[in-house]
């Protein structure tokens, strides 16, 4: 914007007519354009010290601008000497001061808030007392980049001259002002409104060596290195210096700051030929741990630590250690691995460690530091070839060879971390590094092993499986062979009338045919009860294989059927042996030896593999897995291989079981019980004890070591391990399906072989009557009460009770039929009367309260022959009474019973008269 003036008229004339005369009396004069205050301020953040001084000087707007607190905690804020907390708590201590005291100063404040200058609460200075900005060296004024103009007044403002410290007299080399305080940045104080003063402490102290470093031509020659003697203090300048170098915003920073860095790199270098010669030369406690401490301070440590880790004397020797190639154990004539040899190693290992760390503890200021890179590296450069070439070398020897190897030197390495000199701070820092060493060691080869390790479980117990299964198929077609030796079948054949009366005749001239059974039975009974066979005298021959033993293979069968002395000579009594041997061999078809074989192998193996468990992150999560799947492995080998196929041809075994084909020897001792439902229930707690020693194992490995939670039951382990046992519930079920089958077979040909017809229909001149239960019924309950009692305590109760309740309704239905079957006397009705309160006595131990109706029923059936023929009102009376027999009989068969009278034919007119009479229909 331009103004005009009139310029005055001398003398009063008037001025000339000229047309430009007015614009050349006049004056013109121009406004220039103003700043923002924002930008002036941004340009103000990229000067320097002695140029902000200079800005301040300017006028009272600018010096508030450069006073402004929060420029200057900005700088301190980048040299990392600004703590706002400590800031935060000063002024709320001093606003809590202001609050209780009043002042005629703060009164003043009140009534004239401009006096407060950027939340200060001391007046801003005059503008006449300037900052003293002149750093100065032996009193020289110092040039450079941040050279500030000279003193203009004598008053400072935090911004005083600074004397230079010689370490070698501990004197100021210029006694100019007080002596500056090298560990200046250590005593910044966080004031609000005092950061300016705080930054000209540091500055005042700093500067001269900042300015001489960065602008020298030789970095070595610097203030820095001449006027302090101890590397040391050389080193604690220049960390400050590095600091103080953050806070320089000026044009040129970088410059400066890579000139910086390139001095401190020089004498960093410098320091670390001193720290290795020392080393190289022995000077442990001088030189050595002298330049580590420099170093330490000059950045840490991080070139020395470096060196040390990489060139340290165990590292450099390390083939001094020992050879992979010399724990090969030839003695064996294979070539073993001996474990002992690579203890050998570990130690001499932990011997050399020893003495590096030491080292460690004398010389570094920070062990704790260089310990844990220090075993990373010998994990990396020693351990991890040494084991990889060793694994390499076992793994060409065998599978076996391999996987205790691995394991093993695992075994070794975690005792070797644990008995290694630990750092007397940071134990669990420490224990994390062991453990990503052992980590980093193994990792590499632990998705092979763990493979390798479930194969070779895997491969060997199916392997042990298949060897018992060919030896019991070995050993029945020897036994088939043996038996079938002397037979002439193209006779048999021609003579076809022959064999089908030896059929029909079979259970009368079976018993007497082979005497040599019966000495079988008695051996396998030896056998199971662990007595010695070996006495028995058997002129056997020569092609005839040793009871005990498979012909074929030398490995021993649990219980075999031993042979005859000679073999049937027909067809027929050949085929009796045959299933005769195959039913006594029930018991040998799955093997309690050969699970307790397959459950050390799992126990081996997954103790061999949980050792890996602690590993961090995927490598122990894998381990765990893998424990997990042997586990698993063992489950389906032994259940589905040989358990479950046991059962199944023990109960193809029993489903083939005939009494009257068999030639039951009903006359044998009592207790001794169906042969093959004996042996099954032998089988069942076999398969008991193989479910027990699985669910210990479960407990006491997987539980304990935390590889399953019972709890889960997503969990691989606890899903396999209840199919396992479900699988075994449901052929223990089929095989008791079976074997009732069976021992209902075995009573009802008891009861057809051995009831005497006098038993019930006696004759009546006989005078020595027997009133007790009849010798079929006291054997019939022995059988039914030897097998139920097997039972107890190899199955669930459940089963138990479903098993006795089934035994209890097929003898109670085969005791019907054997009734309805029997002509019954008056005087006969007491034995009768006796075996079925006998039977309903036993049934009664079972604690079953629906077969209790049933055999009470039954015994009130027996009533009806006790009746003499003359009542028959009475009898008719019985018969029609359906609340007697609680609703087990119906009338009509409560009537067939009583068609087993004697007398029926002389009485069942008068009966059935006095039940029309009644009203009872009888169809």
């Amino acid at each position: 914007m331009s103004g005009f003036k009139r310029a005055p008229v001398a003398g009063g004339r008037a001025p000339r007519k000229d047309p430009l005369a007015s614009l050349k009396m006049a004056s013109m004069m121009d406004t220039k354009p103003v700043l923002p205050a924002e930008i002036i301020a941004r340009i103000v953040d990229y000067l320097a010290v002695p140029d902000l001084i200079r800005f301040a000087q300017v006028s009272q707007r600018m010096r508030e601008m450069v006073y402004d607190d929060t420029r200057w905690v900005q700088r301190l804020r980048r040299m990392g000497c600004w703590n706002e907390v400590e800031a935060r708590k000063r002024a709320e201590s001093l606003r809590g001061v202001a609050h209780n005291v009043t002042t005629p100063t703060a009164k003043r404040k009140s009534r004239n808030p401009s006096i407060a200058v950027n939340g200060s609460d001391r007046p801003p200075p005059s503008p006449k007392l300037l900052d003293t900005l002149q750093p100065t060296v032996n009193g020289t004024p110092q040039t450079g980049q941040m050279t500030p103009f000279k003193n203009v007044s004598s008053v400072s403002d935090g911004f005083d001259p600074a004397p230079v410290m010689s370490s070698s007299t501990s004197k100021p080399v210029a006694a100019v002002g007080e002596h500056p305080n090298l560990s200046v940045l250590q005593h910044v104080r966080s004031v609000r409104g005092h950061a300016r003063q705080e930054y000209g402490k540091v500055f005042r102290v700093l500067a001269p060596y900042y300015n001489d470093a960065v602008s020298s031509e030789h970095p070595m020659r610097c203030m820095v290195f001449t006027s302090h003697s101890s590397p040391e203090d050389q080193a604690y300048i220049l960390t400050q210096l590095q600091r103080f170098a953050k806070s320089d915003l000026s044009p040129g920073a970088y410059a400066r700051s890579e000139r910086l860095t390139e001095v401190v790199s020089i004498f960093d270098t410098a320091a670390l030929l001193e720290f290795r010669k020392g080393y190289e030369e022995g000077d442990i406690d001088g030189k050595m741990r002298e330049f580590a401490h420099v170093l330490h301070t000059l950045n840490g440590g991080q070139s020395n630590v470096e060196l040390y880790v990489h060139h340290n004397h165990l590292v450099l020797s390390k083939d001094k250690l020992g050879n992979p190639g010399d724990c090969i154990d030839y003695a064996s004539g294979h070539g073993q691995v001996s474990l002992e040899r690579t203890q050998h190693f570990f130690d001499r290992l932990q011997t050399a460690y020893s003495a590096e760390h030491a080292v460690i503890e004398r010389v570094f200021p920070s062990p704790s530091v260089v310990v844990p890179k220090l075993l990373e590296h010998i994990g990396q450069v020693v351990l991890s070839p040494y084991l990889t070439s060793l694994f390499d070398e076992a793994h060409s020897r065998g599978m076996e060879v391999y996987l205790m190897t691995v394991s093993g030197t695992f075994a070794q390495t975690q005792n070797l971390l644990s008995e290694l000199p630990k750092p007397e701070c940071g134990y669990e820092e420490y224990k994390i590094v062991t453990s990503k060493v052992a980590s980093n060691v193994f990792e590499p080869h632990l998705d092979l092993y763990l493979a390798e390790e479930l194969a070779f479980f895997k491969h060997t117990s199916e392997a042990e499986v298949e060897q018992w299964d060919r030896a019991l198929s070995e050993q029945a077609a020897s036994t088939e062979t043996f038996l079938m030796s002397n037979i002439n079948r193209q006779a048999d054949k021609k003579d076809f009338m022959s064999s089908f009366k030896k059929v029909v005749m079979m259970p009368v001239n079976i018993l007497p045919s082979f005497p040599a059974l019966s000495s079988s039975k008695s051996t396998a009974k030896a056998l199971v009860n662990g007595e010695n066979t070996n006495t028995q005298k058997h002129d056997s021959r020569s092609s005839t294989p040793a009871p005990g033993t498979n012909p074929v293979s030398s490995n021993p069968l649990r219980s075999v059927t031993p042979l005859p002395v000679e073999a049937p000579t027909t067809e027929l009594a050949a085929k009796v042996a045959l299933m005769t041997s195959k039913l006594e061999n029930i018991r040998s078809l799955f093997s309690i030896e050969v699970a307790l074989s397959l459950v050390h192998r799992a126990k081996a193996s997954l103790e061999r593999a949980a050792q890996f468990r602690p590993l961090d992150g995927a490598p122990g999560q894998a381990a765990k897995q893998q424990c997990s799947a042997i586990y698993v492995t063992l489950l389906q080998i032994l259940g589905t291989r040989h358990v479950k196929a046991g059962f199944d041809k023990a109960v193809n075994h029993l489903g083939d079981y005939n009494p009257r084909q068999a030639g039951a020897d009903t006359s044998s001792e009592p207790g001794q019980g169906v042969a093959p439902l004996t042996t099954f229930l032998e089988l069942v707690n076999v398969g008991d004890l193989i479910q027990q020693m699985l669910d210990v194992f479960f407990e006491s490995e997987l539980i304990r070591l935390g590889i399953a939670n019972r709890d889960d039951f997503l969990d691989p382990a606890v899903k396999e391990k209840k199919k396992f046992e479900q699988m075994l519930d449901e052929r223990v079920a089929a095989g008791l399906g079976k074997g009732i089958d069976v021992l209902m077979d075995e009573v009802e040909y008891m009861c057809a072989t051995t009831q005497q017809p006098s038993d019930y229909n006696p004759d009546p001149n006989n005078a020595n009557l027997d009133i007790g239960p009849t010798p079929t019924a006291k054997k019939v309950i022995e059988l039914v009460g030897t097998h139920t009692s097997m039972l107890h305590g190899s199955t669930d109760k459940t089963l138990l009770d479903v098993f006795s309740s089934e035994v209890g309704l097929r003898l109670f239905t085969t005791l019907t039929k054997h009734l309805k079957r029997q002509r019954i006397s008056t005087t006969g009705a007491l034995p009768l009367l006796s075996d079925l309160s006998a039977y309903a006595s036993y049934i009664s131990t079972l604690r079953n309260n629906d077969l209790n109706s049933y055999f009470t029923a039954l015994r009130e059936v027996g009533q009806l022959y006790l009746i003499e023929g003359g009542e028959a009102e009475e009898m008719a009376g019985i018969i029609a009474d359906a609340e007697r027999y609680r609703g087990v009989f119906t009338v009509e068969e409560v009537l067939e019973f009583a068609e087993r009278r004697r007398d029926w034919l002389l009485v069942k007119g008068r009966v059935e008269g006095a039940m029309y009479g009644r009203g009872c229909v009888v169809m």
